[in-house]
């Protein structure tokens, strides 16, 4: 899938995340419930880091770039030294490493401790980081160019900063889920990690199909490209996903959104 399809299906899973905790009896302070999906828009685009024309490689200018390339080196490298006999020479990495549960938990699991030890900077960093890739991801025609990196990188520090404060007031949703002193924003790493799934299940909708369950082996292949039957898949970029997927997305994000808000 492309970067604009998986930013929405991101926003949208947490969103509807927030309406299954609101329909269970424990709503999401607003406030977590917007940067949870801003933040799980941004991580939706974040396993793409292993590939050097993917959205994320413009996203930071040339230490994005250095990035993809240095990912894209280091999951070939894990693909060659884990494959099994069944699974296919490739040259490159893309769609390998992070493109698994395993690199989704480990992100999301890295995210929440770095928010939790490195305290309020730590924090801004991390909503920096997923706010820039949110606005590349939603609001792709206007983030297109390098003219434009700068004006986005504005926009998404002062986007983090003041949800830093929102979230920092008393019932705002600092200690949302894990309330025991110390806990603030340990739960920071549930989007990123949802996020991060979303896009491997969209990009198993694909054609190529994607190794999620890595390192666990299926048959003769440990990179198995989970997928459903060939005659169900799209190709990324197609009328399936600009027509249906991305309104779906859209349409499930907003009832998710005011169901979540208990307006329905």
């Amino acid at each position: 899938m492309m970067g604009p399809a998986h930013s929405l299906s991101g926003a949208a899973a947490w969103l509807g995340v927030g309406a299954a905790v609101a329909a269970a009896g424990h709503p999401m302070p607003w406030p977590v419930l917007l940067s949870g999906a801003l933040i799980c828009a941004g991580a939706a685009l974040a396993p793409d880091l292993d590939h050097k024309a993917a959205t994320i490689s413009r996203a930071f200018g040339p230490v994005s770039r250095w990035l993809c390339e240095i990912v894209d080196k280091l999951s070939y490298a894990v693909y060659k030294a884990t494959r099994k006999q069944g699974d296919p020479r490739r040259s490159g990495g893309h769609r390998t490493l992070t493109h698994t549960w395993l690199w989704a938990v480990l992100i999301g699991a890295g995210c929440s401790a770095i928010a939790v030890t490195g305290g309020r900077w730590a924090v801004l960093a991390v909503l920096f980081v997923h706010m820039v890739l949110a606005i590349e991801g939603l609001l792709w025609r206007a983030a297109r160019g390098s003219s434009s990196d700068v004006l986005v990188w504005l926009l998404a520090a002062t986007s983090a900063w003041i949800l830093a404060g929102v979230l920092d007031k008393p019932g705002h949703g600092s200690d949302w889920l894990f309330t025991a002193p110390g806990q603030e924003y340990l739960w920071l790493g549930l989007p990123i990690l949802l996020g991060a799934l979303v896009h491997d299940i969209g990009d198993a909708l694909t054609v190529s199909g994607c190794p999620i369950l890595w390192p666990i082996p299926v048959g003769r292949k440990r990179w198995y490209p989970l997928g459903p039957p060939k005659a169900m898949r799209f190709r990324a970029g197609s009328w399936v996903e600009l027509r249906v997927l991305m309104p779906v997305f859209m349409l499930l994000g907003g009832v998710g959104g005011v169901a979540a808000l208990n307006v329905i």
